[in-house]
């Protein structure tokens, strides 16, 4: 696990040539030779050399591009696996079931907390859902890699592109998203996976246009995130009461963790992230992690999280109380970004954006956790089902040492979270 650690703050935050000094660690050194790679330099100049499609290809699945325009001019890309290997189903579905991943890309601006919102486009599991006999898509969100495009805007010249946060991408480009997969294929309607993010927006959809639970048939959420009052990540509390611009505390991150003695803490930086798990890494997909993140987003997007956790603060503005690693306080709010009590008035008509409406969520919804997990906290998923429309059931793996990043990267994933996946959609 220590060499993903590397990626974070030594591949993406200070770039790839400072792996040599980290590779000369003994430990870190077995553990990629176990895994089968030999030079991860090599391995990752590979790895780069694809991208996705051709990644899905060279694995023997059909693959299929496709493109759309959202009412607001993003462009986004999605990724179609319409069967199993060489074309074949493994039984017919007389009606489509739709996978979209849609996960929080890594923030530009960003770079160090890169598996905080990690992309999962190239993970195994839209694999297993094609074996499965599902016609998969994975959707890819504005801003990240595959849909950094727009009709007018340049987004390496224009900062109006990145004047977007979740609640754009659960409003406008999921609904757009649903709405081509159903025109193209016929179909009543999708199953949808979500993990991190990809969980925040189906919500955001749902309780802002309620019409779209009817096309869903079932929802699974990995690693739900709605409320956080009982996220225990360090870093993210940290980043939470940042006063300041948000570049300015990723610098710090990075200048503090990765130099000097501080080196120890870089390696380690991820676990204050998203939970520690020694067992679970899928040393394999290292390479493939290295070569195709960071995968793009907008600072406001993290800046709507860390909203989020603001908002159990007993005064509004003021510096969350804590105890221990729990705030204490108000209970913390989901919804639509603070603009400032100026421009909240003006859109929303109120000083605070008012709270998303759950109970309009009334698609399935099935939400999948575990216990080490500590941006998605036990306490906030049962509040997160309790507000649900429709929460069917709440699962918890298995492994206790499952954290957040485990539902894509991890060894185990297929067999503690896929196969329930599965199971749970053929019940629809």
């Amino acid at each position: 696990m220590k060499v993903l650690l590397v990626l974070v703050f030594v591949g993406i935050a200070h770039g790839l040539d400072y792996l040599d000094s980290y590779l000369a660690d003994d430990d870190l050194t077995h553990q990629l030779r176990s895994a089968g790679i030999h030079d991860l330099r090599s391995a990752i100049a590979e790895a780069s050399k694809l991208d996705v499609v051709e990644m899905i290809r060279l694995e023997g699945y059909p693959v299929e591009d496709h493109y759309i325009v959202t009412p607001d001019d993003y462009i986004l890309n999605l990724h179609r696996i319409p069967s199993r290997k060489n074309g074949n189903k493994k039984w017919h579905i007389s009606s489509m079931a739709s996978w979209l991943l849609l996960v929080i890309g890594s923030l530009q601006e960003v770079k160090s907390l890169l598996l905080l919102i990690c992309n999962c486009t190239f993970d195994t599991s839209g694999y297993i859902l094609a074996d499965e006999g599902y016609d998969v898509w994975m959707g890819n969100v504005r801003g990240n890699t595959y849909s950094r495009n727009h009709t007018f805007l340049d987004p390496d010249k224009d900062s109006d592109f990145w004047h977007f946060s979740w609640h754009e991408i659960g409003n406008i480009d999921l609904p757009a998203m649903i709405d081509y997969i159903l025109d193209q294929t016929g179909a009543d309607g999708v199953y949808y996976v979500g993990h991190s993010q990809g969980t925040t927006i189906f919500y955001v959809m749902a309780a802002t246009r309620p019409a779209y639970n009817e096309k869903i048939k079932a929802q699974v959420s990995l690693a739900p995130i709605g409320f956080m009052n009982h996220m225990t990540s360090p870093l993210m509390r940290v980043m939470a009461m940042w006063d300041a611009p948000i570049s300015g505390f990723i610098s710090m991150v990075g200048e503090v963790l990765c130099s000097g003695t501080g080196k120890i803490l870089c390696k380690n930086a991820l676990f204050a992230v998203c939970g520690f798990s020694n067992d679970q890494m899928n040393m394999t997909l290292l390479p493939r992690i290295m070569a195709h993140a960071p995968a793009g987003a907008s600072t406001k997007q993290l800046l709507h999280y860390a909203q989020e956790i603001n908002s159990a603060s007993v005064c509004w503005g003021m510096t969350p109380m804590v105890e221990g690693a729990i705030f204490v306080g108000h209970r913390s709010k989901f919804r639509p970004y603070d603009l400032g009590l100026v421009q909240n008035k003006f859109t929303y008509g109120s000083l605070f954006p008012p709270s998303y409406d759950l109970a309009k969520v009334t698609a399935p919804v099935y939400l999948i956790h575990s216990r080490n997990d500590w941006l998605a906290g036990e306490k906030d998923v049962d509040r997160l089902c309790s507000g649900l429309g429709n929460c069917k059931i709440k699962l918890l793996v298995s492994d206790y040492s499952f954290n957040h990043l485990d539902f894509t990267y991890g060894v185990g994933a297929p067999t503690l979270v896929y196969t329930k996946v599965i199971s749970l959609f053929s019940r629809h």
